[in-house]
């Protein structure tokens, strides 16, 4: 089995800021961080369970813990100690599930 490629990282000027309006980087951890908030536990459970099938598909899991309706992210890729293009993916997709529970 061939090794598996380390993701890219995330360029230097990549655009946190437009790409990724509702999350925060935190320089210190090298982590995305977002807190979502739904109408209930069981739309906080079916974005958390979407975003567990996406995690699944990347290989590439968050940080994140539940209390009733919110769930709180923390994403990184520990093995490059850096924020890499599965994050974005992830972060991306979270976003899209957030949207597509709430409507």
């Amino acid at each position: 089995m061939p090794p598996v490629p380390k993701p890219k990282l995330v360029a230097n000027d990549f655009d946190f800021a437009t790409i990724l309006p509702d999350w925060r980087v935190n320089p210190a951890t090298q982590e995305l961080e977002r807190v979502f908030v739904f109408w209930d536990f069981k739309a906080a459970f079916e974005f958390m369970t979407l975003s567990a099938n996406k995690a699944e598909e990347l290989d590439h899991h968050p940080d994140w813990s539940n209390s009733w309706n919110r769930v709180a992210v923390r994403l990184s890729t520990h093995s490059t100690k850096a924020l890499t293009e599965l994050d974005i993916a992830m972060a991306s997709a979270m976003d899209q599930y957030a949207l597509q529970v709430q409507t």
